[in-house]
């Protein structure tokens, strides 16, 4: 691979803003890659598509299609806005990576849908676009998720033994015996940051009112009880896995400082769980969640090897840095789906390519 530049977009189940990330990358050797970050920039969301966003799993099929094209070009017009601001020209940008939003993630049921037209993207940028990163996967018998590890091990593997992002939902990388492993572990900011909103807040600042609840131990033995968390092998959740059967439990505490708390518990038991079983001695956490000071408090309190937080341009860009990364290796007909993570019959290369033209 010679060098090659690519925008990488993330905009997470979360829903805190869409990340850019300008990335030049060079294969040094088989496996092997270096990576510059040239550039990083956040964009929040217009209030009215956010909204559009948070009610888009209740909408008709022509209204979710409006949207896929309007978020489409909100995605243009950050790209575009960061190559003004940056004054980096589109003939440096051998393509743009975008992760787009999940509505749907269905695997079981042999489909995901990421929103966020590449062609409009295309379009109005004049580069092109790859994206729908997942679906080759399902078809191949796999998750579609998750796809961070393989960027986690080229490009982040001198820094930990495991990996470890706390979005919407949290997700560990390791290695079992040199293979790639990696699997959603419970749900992540999604919970913590619906339970502030009736507090008028967008999120717990550093987790301190979590801090300030008590634990129903109660519901801590209903959410650690559900019957995600015995399986085994390649998994994977989304926002449907919480509507049907994380949130109706939280009815059991009246008071949202105690559901933070015990919610914040019963996310760092999961997640210390889950590292230990894996036998790893360090873990770098990144993500929106790595903030949250509480609950990596409660995370050191359960895992018994040593946790690693990146630098802050890391912590809030590492997707958007490793989608750029699977938009390289889909340019240099690299596989960028492993199946040993995902559970699929082979590995493949997921995207969908778009030209301007």
């Amino acid at each position: 691979m010679s060098k090659i530049e690519i925008i990488g977009i993330m905009s997470g189940t979360s829903l805190d803003g869409v990340d850019i990330a300008h990335i030049s990358f060079t294969q040094v050797a088989f496996g092997e890659f270096n990576f510059s970050i040239l550039n990083t920039k956040s964009f929040n969301f217009p209030s009215q598509l956010h909204q559009d966003l948070v009610n888009a799993t209740n909408i008709p099929v022509p209204a979710l299609l409006q949207l896929d094209k309007k978020l489409g070009l909100f995605y243009a017009d950050c790209v575009n806005n960061y190559l003004s601001l940056s004054k980096v020209s589109k003939a440096n940008i051998q393509a743009i990576a975008c992760h787009g939003q999940t509505i749907y993630h269905q695997p079981e049921n042999g489909f995901t849908l990421q929103i966020g037209c590449g062609t409009t993207i295309a379009f109005h940028t004049g580069i092109q676009v790859i994206n729908d990163f997942r679906t080759k996967d399902i078809v191949a018998g796999g998750q579609g998720a998750p796809l961070v590890p393989i960027g986690d091990f080229h490009l982040f593997q001198s820094q930990a033994e495991s990996f470890l992002n706390i979005g919407g939902f949290a997700n560990i990388s390791f290695k079992e015996n040199g293979i790639i492993k990696a699997f959603d572990i419970c749900p992540g900011n999604l919970p913590l940051n619906k339970l502030i909103e009736s507090k008028g807040l967008t999120f717990d600042n550093k987790g301190e009112m979590a801090r300030s609840g008590e634990i129903n131990f109660f519901l801590l033995d209903l959410l650690n009880s559900l019957p995600f968390y015995v399986l085994t092998g390649p998994k994977s959740l989304g926002t449907e896995w919480l509507e049907e059967h994380f949130y109706p439990l939280l009815k059991f505490d009246k008071e949202i400082e105690n559901n933070l708390r015990t919610v914040v518990e019963h996310i760092a038991f999961q997640i210390g769980s889950s590292l230990n079983s894996a036998n790893v001695d360090s873990v770098m956490i990144s993500g929106g969640g790595s903030k949250n000071n509480f609950l990596i408090e409660r995370i050191a309190h359960y895992y018994k090897g040593k946790i690693v937080i990146p630098t802050e341009e890391i912590i809030s860009f590492k997707e958007a840095i490793i989608f750029a990364f699977l938009g390289a290796l889909y340019l240099q007909k690299i596989p960028n789906c492993i199946q040993s993570v995902t559970g699929a019959s082979r590995a493949t290369i997921g995207g969908t390519l778009h030209i301007p033209n």
